[in-house]
């Protein structure tokens, strides 16, 4: 249009020295996306000649500049005193004219296509942000639901002031960037009704472990300021790119998060109060704010940005409620962990005390201090360096304090908010969303906070000893042997598959029922009987099963995404998922177990593995297990998943079993199904080429070889000094199994304890000749290492 006015359509990203990163990248998408169906609302934006022209022609630059002259943005009051000052000097200062004219006329045009009750969100771009190098991610202002033309004045001058937020110029100041170096752009953007609809925030790669093979989305009702501020905990779902490329079923993972208030539009627009949040109904927050086709087509835009852009890309989207239509709303580059290498830092916490509080984690580190809770920005001055910064909700405008911090815990936001988002790039341990953190935490109390181990973070009492282990992985010695990894929860997954491996040797299903469902799955299929026995256990059911079509399909679609992520992190690598093996006293143990389970003295020995698959009381609980690995491997394409079956007592016993999933269409042999039986009786050592008529090979289950050749309870604490599974005797049983499979050519390795605790034991193990040892992750780097220092080769890349 002119040098002071572009529309987005005009734009792309060599427009970004004028219009700044969001400006240039919501052109780029508009002139070469829209014909692939990535959706980004019309608008237009003021140039950097029209910002610099705005400071210039009205002496505003030299004004500024003196404030800025010798300002300390370590001294947070001098900072705020004259971020104030500068903002308000902008703020009341009038456009030239003619910039004023240019604007009016856009407005005026983009306005006329958009209907009476339009209205628009004005954002800032700055000439210098979203760069691969750095995120300015929050740094200036955005308004929502801006109407008419003298508002939209107003929110330009507010977001040019906003350049000089506090938390702006000390970002600026921290990261070397010359103040007058960087301009500032105005996007004028018609405004999607996600008021009416839901939005959030979405990345192309995990934002904790830098898997870069799924798309993340948080996703709450309202407008998606809520989720970016941190004043709601989203929804969050997990799609897995190859499968989305397939166009298979492609959800890993779905989180319904609290969405206890949403941001809507106010009716009193006009005299300059825009947004406020109201409550959610509660049957509405235990909900998904999306359906999977629209996570789907979600996942599906962001691919094409991503694959366009050729790096992980941050988005912002909304759900217009009014007329369905997804929309991207910003697009940038992801700046942490793009910039990730080859080392893996490991975090282990030496004890665990008491959990003061848990929430998301932010981070995978640990950090420890003093306790500093903070109610507002003007208490900041009070902040000492190596405190744990308790708040709210921690906005990007504590940003001079947040980097001096050795942890940061909120009540409020997600894993998208702007604050986990800056606490990533500086490097600080996060734990938001707690609820309660400002409650239950007061200044001076000493704690540990701990992001590293998995998706939920915990703030323990007392500052406990914890350690960091740093290791390179882009190469690691060649072995005789697979090394595989032992892995018990989906929420790590991820992140372990950065180690070097060869798959995982045990994924282990009752841990994923425990901790994805943690519901009997009997109390599932009889709710009715437990409304009657148990009125307020079903009530707990009930509640958690809200946000699925049946009880049924809550347990399948759980442990579905539960074997999904594991497979899908560590495709295409085999993931050997043992069935459930829970014992009769921990079944029991989940809720509403007590009416369905029996009591037995000693369950290590008594009602598991394939006995109950094969028992009529247990048909039905075993038949949604298959359901769910069924879907996981036709529906959604991850055939690297294979099966594992413990306990077996007898070779009966094993075809029964086998036969068994082949009436629940898993049929051993077809689509490449593996099913593969734990070695871990002295009956299958003894006899081990009977029960290899029926399977595809061994997985050694050495604690319960060990206990059942020794004759001792593992979980007796009177007895377990004798347990050792270096015992002459159950070397004997291992190394018969191993031989027997070695000559039937069928796959045989190690799942139990035994290898990730004793060196000398995995060592032996190696000179037997086994394929494959399953490591606890944190003891698979010095294994390997210490193996390859006698029977290593070259190098392999990882």
């Amino acid at each position: 249009m002119t040098q002071s006015i572009q529309w987005f359509s005009e734009l792309g990203m060599a427009d970004l020295d004028q219009v700044g990163g969001k400006n240039a990248s919501l052109g780029e998408m508009v002139s070469n996306l829209s014909r692939l169906g990535v959706q980004v609302p019309d608008g237009f934006a003021t140039s950097a000649n029209a910002y610099r022209e705005f400071l210039g022609a009205t002496g505003l630059a030299e004004r500024i500049d003196a404030q800025l002259q010798q300002l300390d943005t370590e001294d947070t009051r001098a900072l705020a005193e004259a971020g104030r000052m500068i903002r308000q000097m902008v703020i009341e200062q009038p456009f030239p004219a003619q910039l004023e004219a240019d604007i009016r006329s856009a407005y005026e045009q983009l306005a006329a296509g958009s209907g009476e009750e339009a209205s628009f969100a004005v954002r800032s771009s700055a000439t210098a942000e979203d760069l691969p190098d750095a995120s300015f991610a929050g740094q200036q202002e955005t308004f929502l639901n801006v109407r008419g033309i003298d508002a939209v004045l107003t929110a330009i001058r507010e977001v040019f002031a906003s350049l000089y937020n506090d938390r702006a110029i000390a970002y600026r100041v921290h990261h070397s960037f010359e103040h007058a170096s960087v301009a500032l752009s105005a996007g004028v953007q018609k405004m999607v009704r996600s008021d009416l609809g839901a939005s959030g925030v979405l990345f192309t790669v995990d934002t904790e472990s830098g898997f870069d093979q799924a798309v993340f989305i948080t996703s709450a009702y309202g407008l998606g300021e809520g989720v970016v501020q941190g004043a709601v905990n989203p929804d969050e779902f997990y799609v897995y790119k190859p499968g989305l490329r397939e166009g298979r079923p492609a959800i890993l993972k779905r989180t319904v998060g609290e969405k206890a208030t949403k941001m809507v539009y106010t009716d009193d627009a006009a005299v300059g109060r825009t947004t406020e949040f109201i409550p959610v109904e509660a049957a509405e927050q235990v909900k998904l704010s999306l359906t999977d086709e629209q996570v789907t087509e979600l996942a599906r835009q962001a691919l094409i940005i991503e694959e366009h852009y050729g790096r992980p890309m941050d988005v912002e989207w909304g759900l217009d409620g009014a007329d369905g239509g997804l929309y991207i709303l910003q697009a940038r580059p992801e700046t942490v962990q793009s910039r990730a290498g080859s080392t893996v830092e490991k975090y282990h916490l030496a004890s665990r005390g008491t959990v003061r509080v848990e929430g998301r984690a932010i981070g995978a580190k640990i950090g420890a201090g003093r306790v500093r809770v903070l109610e507002d920005i003007d208490r900041m001055h009070d902040f000492q360096a190596g405190e744990v910064l308790v708040a709210d909700m921690t906005d990007p405008d504590w940003e001079p304090i947040m980097k001096r911090a050795s942890a940061i815990v909120t009540n409020r936001g997600g894993r998208t908010c702007h604050a986990a988002i800056i606490a990533r790039e500086l490097g600080i341990p996060a734990v938001v969303g707690t609820g309660t953190a400002t409650r239950e935490l007061a200044d001076g109390d000493e704690v540990t906070v701990s992001a590293a181990e998995g998706d939920t973070g915990f703030v323990y009492e007392g500052e406990l000893e914890f350690t960091v282990a740093t290791s390179e992985v882009d190469s690691m010695p060649e072995l005789p042997v697979k090394i595989m990894m032992n892995v018990g929860t989906p929420a790590q997954a991820f992140a372990f598959s950065r180690l070097p491996n060869a798959g995982v040797g045990l994924a282990r299903l009752e841990f994923i029922v425990n901790r994805q469902i943690g519901i009997h799955p009997r109390a599932l299929l009889e709710l009715d009987r437990l409304d009657t026995d148990e009125p307020e256990v079903a009530a707990q059911v009930r509640a958690q099963v809200a946000a699925y079509a049946s009880p049924r399909d809550y347990f399948v679609q759980r442990v579905a995404e539960g074997v999904a992520t594991i497979a899908a992190a560590f495709a295409p690598e085999p993931v050997i998922v043992r069935m459930s093996d829970f014992k009769s006293n921990e079944y029991a143990n989940l809720l509403g177990g007590t009416l369905f389970e029996p009591h037995e003295e000693n369950p290590m020995i008594g009602y598991r593995g394939a006995s109950r698959y094969l028992s009529e009381d247990f048909a039905e609980c075993f038949a949604m297990e298959c359901e769910a690995l069924r879907y996981v491997r036709e529906d959604m394409g991850l055939t690297n998943v294979k099966l594992m079956i413990p306990f077996v007592r007898t070779p009966a016993e094993g075809k029964g079993v086998i036969d068994l999933l082949a009436t629940h269409g898993l049929v051993r042999g077809e689509n490449d199904l593996q099913v593969i039986m734990m070695c871990e009786i002295p009956s299958n050592a003894a006899t081990p080429e009977l029960f290899l008529e029926h399977f595809d090979g061994f997985s050694i289950g050495s604690n319960d070889m060990t206990q059942l050749t020794l004759g001792l309870d593992r979980d007796s604490g009177l007895v377990a000094d004798a347990f050792d599974e270096r015992d002459p005797a159950v070397k004997f049983m291992l190394s018969r199994a191993i031989e027997a499979c070695r000559v039937a050519g069928k796959y045989v390795g190690i799942c139990g304890q035994g290898p990730s605790d004793h060196p000398d034991f995995a060592q032996w193990l190696m000179d037997q000749g086994i394929a494959s040892m399953s490591l606890n992750p944190d003891t698979v780097v010095d294994t390997w290492l210490q193996l390859a220092q006698h029977g290593g080769g070259g190098e392999v890349g990882c």
